[in-house]
C-alpha cells in the first residue's frame, strides 16, 4: 500500500503544479492586456491594443494545454488508484489514459477557457473600436 500512496502523491503533485500554472497564466494574461491598454491610452496608439491579441491567444492555448495535461494526470491518478500494490511501477506515462479525456483542441475551446479568454479577446476588440472611434472623432 505504501508504493501506491507514494505514486498517487507524485501524480497529485503534478496535478497541483499544472493547476497553479493555469492560474498564473490567467493572471499574467490580465496583467499584460491591462498594461498594453495603459500604453495605448497614454500614447493614443491602436497598435498597442492590437499587440494585446498575441499574449491572449498564446496564454489561451497554453492554458488549454495545462488543463488538458491536468485532466490526463487526474485520469492517471484514477488508473493508479485502482491498481494492485504489486502493479505499481511509478510510471508517469499518460498515454494509457489519453483516450479517456477530451482532446487538447476541445479543452482549449471548453466553456471555462472560452469564457475567460474569450472575454479578454472581446475586451480588446471593444477597446480597439473605441480607440478607432475616438481617433476619428478627434481628427
Amino acid at each position: 500500500m505504501e508504493k501506491k500512496i507514494s505514486h498517487l502523491e507524485i501524480i497529485q503533485g503534478v496535478v497541483n503544479r499544472l493547476s497553479q500554472n493555469s492560474f498564473l497564466l490567467k493572471g499574467w494574461s490580465v496583467i499584460l492586456v491591462s498594461a498594453l491598454f495603459a500604453l495605448a491610452a497614454s500614447n493614443t496608439r491602436i497598435s498597442f491594443i492590437c499587440l494585446a491579441y498575441f499574449p491572449v491567444l498564446a496564454f489561451w492555448i497554453l492554458d488549454g494545454y495545462f488543463l488538458w495535461q491536468e485532466s490526463l494526470y487526474r485520469k492517471l491518478y484514477d488508473y493508479v488508484r485502482n491498481l494492485e500494490e504489486e502493479e505499481i511501477d511509478f510510471s508517469m506515462d499518460t498515454s494509457i489514459v489519453k483516450n479517456k479525456v477530451e482532446t487538447w483542441r476541445n479543452v482549449v475551446f471548453s466553456k471555462t477557457l472560452a469564457i475567460f479568454h474569450g472575454t479578454l479577446f472581446c475586451s480588446i476588440f471593444i477597446v480597439m473600436l473605441i480607440m478607432i472611434f475616438l481617433c476619428k472623432g478627434g481628427t
